[in-house]
């Protein structure tokens, strides 16, 4: 499936873009082959929907040519995709956008081709530790998660809050502790109960654990897995609300979407893509937030009330003008324990955020 060279250029076809569209860096008389692979399918209204449409995008530009691979598992299996693309279709820029992608599979592809840049997404690069045709981007997306909590606070009547989550890993523990801790800066009493299903994409466990927190009385859910799609349909049909994650899935329960944490890989994409083309030196770290234009969020469901709605647009001002700090201390975590102290506060950069391993008071779970 992973040589199928003729359905890669198949999808690999040129948009045309007219000249007075084209970016500078992108007149270069040689395309720069770039690939983009997805642990899951494109179209699964989630994580690896919002990477595909980001390269929809990157598709259109003059001198680029995209190859792209679906459906690929965070096995040995996604080093055969990664030479396939370097050998067979030329790709000098791959983007491995699954977490487990990175290591050993990117860093093992990175010895063997080291003419070819390789952009992981969320997986920590070092300094010294990897290589420099290596690097990792990410956003700040627990801005838009803590967002989406100010609103789930406003909205929910029970004060019971769900998060259904693939695995305990830094950036998911940050999603979670973030959407909790703008719930409770609306209603200090409201609380999350999580359940972490074991991995990305898991349908049977995803509708298991959702209607087993509908059951405890959850009002509100959100999520951090692959595809939302299970859990905002699941919700949806047992009279729940969702904030969803990933990209929007508003219109598979338009009645049930209060907003959303979103994506917009674009930007990223257009940063490495540029070093690439003018033979700068491939940025290793890159990450950015709200006001960078890294996340978005979605637009409000007609239900959201204009009180939630005027809180959060007031949070996300100060997000994009730099002035608010999600992390700060006194924090302690749900055992008690205090995991920032007083008077200590962590912007966004600092990658201390990046290996954090507890869930926040308020949230019902375990790492």
């Amino acid at each position: 499936m992973h040589h199928d060279l003729s359905r890669r250029r198949a999808l690999a076809q040129l948009s045309a873009a007219s000249l007075a569209t084209m970016a500078p860096w992108a007149l270069a008389q040689k395309p720069l082959t770039v690939g983009y692979i997805y642990v899951g399918p494109k179209d699964d209204f989630g994580y690896n929907q919002a990477h595909a449409e980001a390269a929809a995008e990157i598709r259109k530009l003059a001198g680029i040519k995209v190859v792209e691979e679906e459906n690929v598992p965070e096995t040995n299996v996604v080093q055969k995709t990664m030479q396939g693309m370097i050998s067979q279709d030329g790709a000098a820029l791959l983007f491995p956008t699954s977490f487990g992608y990175f290591d050993p599979h990117m860093l093992a592809m990175a010895a063997k081709n080291p003419n070819v840049r390789f952009a992981h997404c969320g997986g920590m690069w070092t300094a010294g530790k990897h290589p420099a045709s290596t690097g990792s981007f990410f956003g700040y997306i627990d801005e838009a998660q803590y967002l989406n909590g100010v609103i789930a606070g406003h909205m929910s009547k029970s004060k019971k809050l769900g998060f259904v989550a693939a695995k305990p890993i830094p950036q998911v523990l940050r999603n979670i502790n973030a959407f909790t801790m703008g719930a409770r800066s609306v209603d200090p009493k409201i609380t999350t109960s999580v359940i972490f299903t074991g991995d990305w994409s898991m349908a049977v466990k995803e509708a298991e654990a959702t209607n087993s927190l509908a059951d405890q009385g959850i009002d509100v859910f959100t999520m951090h897995v692959d595809g939302p799609k299970v859990i905002v349909e699941t919700a949806a049909k047992r009279g729940r609300m969702v904030c969803g994650y990933h990209a929007s899935q508003a219109k598979l329960a338009p009645n049930a979407y209060l907003t959303g944490a979103e994506w917009n890989w674009i930007t990223a994409y257009k940063q490495i893509i540029e070093a690439a083309r003018s033979g700068a030196p491939h940025p290793n770290f890159v990450r950015g937030g709200l006001k960078d234009g890294f996340v978005k969020t979605s637009p409000y469901g007609a239900m959201v009330s204009e009180a939630a709605r005027k809180n959060a647009d007031a949070v996300k001002a100060k997000m994009v003008a730099g002035s608010f700090d999600i992390f700060g201390g006194e924090l302690k975590d749900n055992t008690g324990k205090v995991v920032i102290p007083k008077g200590k506060v962590y912007k966004q950069t600092d990658l201390e955020l990046e290996g954090m391993n507890y869930l926040v008071e308020g949230v019902i779970g375990k790492v």
